[in-house]
């Protein structure tokens, strides 16, 4: 369907009964209707499993097995997907009723560009929200952090023939693999300043030291083919970015 294009979005979870039922509403509900979604479970002991199985007219696929972790289990959800574009929403997380009929219009719009991303609604415990917008410098992502949103991100299939993600990292290979993409294919990233998914607050990454963050980043960007003057410049920049923020926040 070369005007409505198959759009696949994976859901990884364990036990996630909690919130999961949410996140695939999400997807039942989007102005966009020619999606293959795809749930990887790890092997949940909750009612994970009956919620996914309760919800056939919108699960396509879904598997459940035990897993070497997130990563993994994202990896096997793309080798699962049909789609021109994959999508990874998490089990706590959900899109906004339009996230993939604007991501569609940017791909059409757009066909030299593999890797779609957009702003998120970042949900605090609290309650409270705030955006976290995504950002367009490739400077700032290869010497910096992770500056695009991951659960905004939609990725060309093509684009997986060649990149996994690491399983090795606790929280960052979502960051090496843009920066792989980014040093062997250029800047095919595009950018939708407008939220498109709903972030809530307290997995792995905001939970780690920060001098576990600058390892990871050191050993991501390595990882993806920078060299060890670059790495080493991407942590000095870090933490002076990071001094900076706290001395004129």
């Amino acid at each position: 369907m070369k005007h409505n294009p198959l759009i696949s979005v994976i859901t990884v979870v364990y036990n996630g009964e909690k919130y999961i039922q949410q996140t695939i509403d999400s997807v039942r509900n989007q102005t966009y209707k020619n999606i293959e979604y795809i749930v990887v479970d790890g092997g949940s002991t909750d009612r994970t499993l009956e919620i996914i199985k309760s919800n056939s007219d919108v699960v396509s696929k879904w598997v459940s097995e035990p897993d070497k972790g997130l990563y993994d289990a994202m990896n096997k959800g793309a080798k699962m997907a049909n789609g021109i574009l994959v999508g990874t929403i998490n089990s706590d997380d959900w899109y906004e009723n339009d996230a993939i009929e604007f991501i569609v219009k940017a791909h059409k719009e757009n066909p030299n560009k593999l890797i779609f991303h957009a702003d998120k609604n970042c949900i605090e415990p609290e309650g409270g929200v705030h955006v976290k917008k995504g950002r367009t410098s490739t400077f700032i992502l290869k010497y910096y952090a992770m500056v695009m949103n991951h659960p905004t991100m939609f990725i060309h299939k093509e684009v997986y023939k060649d990149h996994k993600y690491n399983i090795e990292l606790t929280s960052l290979s979502d960051y090496q693999f843009v920066l792989e993409v980014l040093n062997k294919k250029g800047n095919v990233f595009y950018y939708i300043p407008k939220v498109i998914s709903n972030f809530r607050l307290g997995g792995i990454s905001g939970r780690l030291e920060f001098n576990k963050i600058l390892a990871e980043n050191y050993k991501a960007r390595r990882q993806s083919g920078m060299n060890h003057f670059q790495c080493l410049f991407g942590m000095f920049f870090r933490v002076f970015a990071e001094i900076y923020k706290f001395v004129f926040k």
